[in-house]
């Protein structure tokens, strides 16, 4: 069938210009996430086919007034291990890694504009 979506390509997470700075550092200098492009009012983030992108936009001039509408999920192989690594720069999480009743583990925070972030790790598939 070729009218169908087969794919999510990516999310762009729009800021204010003078917000930009706080918002690219967050995800670059404190979560550890390396662009694959980044430019003035531009930087972005690849993982195979999907990309995060954080750029400014002339229309938004505060943070996030609504943080729980999108949640951007970051899948992780070890959420202790990472959640430690991001508490040790500052990050401050609103839930604690927690194991949800279908096997997975999350862990929400808030980047600087107030948008709602969640490290997530996938139960591992038994190989029996």
């Amino acid at each position: 069938m070729s009218d169908r979506i087969i794919s999510l390509s990516g999310v762009l997470v729009w800021t204010a210009e003078n917000r930009f700075k706080a918002m690219r550092d967050f995800y670059v200098k404190v979560l550890g996430l390396i662009p694959r492009s980044d430019r003035d009012r531009f930087v972005n983030f690849e993982w195979g086919c999907q990309r995060l992108t954080i750029s400014v936009h002339e229309g938004v001039s505060y943070s996030n007034q609504d943080p729980l509408r999108l949640m951007i999920n970051l899948e992780v192989t070890d959420i202790y291990a990472t959640s430690e690594r991001l508490r040790d720069n500052g990050v401050v999480f609103l839930r604690m890694p927690e194991q949800e009743p279908w096997g997975g583990w999350i862990s929400t925070f808030h980047d600087p504009d107030g948008n709602t972030l969640q490290l997530l790790q996938v139960p591992r598939k038994s190989l029996s």
